[in-house]
């Protein structure tokens, strides 16, 4: 079973996700932020990484930095309500595989996590 670990500091979000992921049958790991969110991954590395950019403590472009450099195999996947073309850009050229604009839909999300587990 492929493990997803959600980042995102709104606890909303993330029982949103972890209820979408679980039902298509995926494992599914918690983070609040993008320290947390590392700490987990060196703990037990996921499949898929869903990240939010705009987080306290640890933004989720730092956390994609870091993550990607310690495990430069990690593949990740933007989630933020922020459309904007700077931060799709920044995300993308810092490694991250996708990019998933908020709302999301639940499809795309599946669609995303899919792509990058096979």
């Amino acid at each position: 079973m492929a493990v997803v670990l959600v980042v995102d500091d709104a606890q909303f979000m993330r029982l949103r996700l972890n209820k979408l992921l679980t039902e298509a049958g995926y494992e599914v790991v918690e983070a609040a932020n993008g320290a947390e969110a590392l700490e987990k991954y060196a703990q037990r590395p996921a499949d898929v990484v869903l990240m939010d950019i705009t987080m306290p403590q640890m933004d989720g472009l730092t956390a994609l930095k870091e993550l990607r450099q310690r495990f430069p195999d990690a593949k990740v996947v933007m989630c933020s309500a922020l459309g904007q073309q700077s931060a799709v850009l920044e995300a993308i050229k810092s490694g991250a595989k996708d990019f998933i604009v908020k709302p999301f839909q639940p499809d795309r999300v599946l669609q995303a996590v899919a792509k990058l587990v096979n």
